[in-house]
Order: C-alpha cells, then structure tokens, then sequence
C-alpha cells in the first residue's frame, strides 16, 4: 500500500524512534544520542520501562507507528537479537503502509576493515531476517487435521 500525502501531516508523537541493540550501544553511543536530540529539542522514544520478551509490546509497536523517524542501528550483535529483528519488521512495515521516514547507520567494532564488517552485518541480517519470516510464515499457515 502506497503512502497517503496524510501521512505527513499527522501529528507525531515521538519525533524519533530509536532502534537498537542494547548490549552494544546502550551505554557508549546512545547516551550521547539520547543527550544531542535532548540538546536540540527532539522527542526520542526511550524504552528503558518496557520488558524485554521475544516478541514486540503493544506499547512498543504504537510507539513505532508514533514516531516520524525510525533511526536503526546496526550493530555487532543486532542481527542476533529477536527483539531488534521484530522491531525492525514493524519499522519496515511503518515505513511502506504510513510513509514514516526511516535512516540506519553502521557501527563498527574490532579491528575488521569497515567494509568487510558491514559486508559481514548484512549477510548475518539478511539471514536472520529470512529465518524470522520463515517462522512467522510457518505460524501463520493453516494446519492440516
């Protein structure tokens, strides 16, 4: 479904929604994320209260559908991570049915040359994406008595 021209008159809640792989950013880069888009007077949807399960809140998935921009990012251990692989499916899905605008940036760890570990971080996503709609697909079919 295309994007409606409403689509970007609507009235946000959250300016951004950031998307995220706690265990790598949580402390090092997010918090001066979460300090500069203070700075500037963007509404960013913190999560720190929601409790982490397989499967995305209610609360959170509203929070995504509220958010004029989505930011992910990618990290080492985002591909491997369900929670960050659900909100993703629903960033995506935000992006093609509400017309919500949506960046993603590549942060590098160790000492891989960029290219090899964004190369890396994209074969390990595209596979664990292929594997979360093969799931979802198997859940959805219908079953045989």
């Amino acid at each position: 479904m295309a994007p409606s021209s409403s689509s970007y008159s609507r009235n946000w809640v959250y300016d951004v929604f950031p998307s995220f792989s706690g265990k790598d950013v949580r402390v090092a880069f997010l918090s001066h994320f979460h300090k500069e888009l203070d700075r500037k007077l963007i509404t960013v949807f913190r999560d720190d209260q929601i409790e982490r399960s397989r499967s995305l809140s209610p609360e959170l998935v509203q929070a995504i559908k509220d958010s004029r921009i989505s930011v992910v990012v990618f990290s080492k251990n985002y591909a491997s991570s369900s929670w960050c692989l659900n909100e993703l499916l629903e960033i995506v899905k935000c992006k093609k049915e509400l017309g919500q605008a949506c960046d993603s940036y590549f942060l590098r760890f160790g000492s891989f040359p960029r290219e090899e570990a964004d190369r890396k971080l994209r074969q390990d996503l595209q596979k664990d994406l292929q594997e979360q709609n093969r799931g979802q697909k198997a859940t959805m079919a219908p079953s045989v008595d």
